[in-house]
């Protein structure tokens, strides 16, 4: 999905590295979306809440909160356990993705510059 400079290649200009950041963080965003979307409509559809009411449930446990509302039915109560866990696990996988590009520019900046220390020795 994004590929990311070999270690002989000098670092990407600052404005590349801006655009790199930017396209990250806009897949991150789209990820969070489809991630709420999925558990507003779950609300809605197996616990019948409003639609506001299952955005507030959606969104307290994709952001580690919790739910507001308890689960009414069997069905509600498996979904909420199994958002949770996808919402932990895909909290993990986002920071990932979100901080991969700036890891990968300061090690490659590290390396770069050893690399370029040493054809010069």
């Amino acid at each position: 999905m994004f590929s990311y400079e070999h270690r002989n290649a000098a670092p990407l200009s600052k404005a590349e590295f801006i655009s790199r950041l930017a396209r990250t963080l806009g897949v991150a965003v789209l990820l969070i979306a489809a991630a709420l979307m999925l558990g507003i409509l779950g609300y809605h559809w197996l616990e019948n809440m409003t639609w506001v009411d299952s955005f507030l449930n959606a969104s307290m446990i994709l952001g580690g909160m919790g739910p507001v509302d308890p689960m009414k039915t069997e069905a509600g109560k498996i979904f909420a356990g199994c958002y949770a866990l996808f919402s932990g696990l895909a909290f993990l996988a986002l920071a990932g993705l979100i901080f991969s590009p700036i890891a990968h520019r300061i090690l490659h900046r590290f390396h770069y510059e050893a690399d370029q220390e040493d054809d010069h020795s």
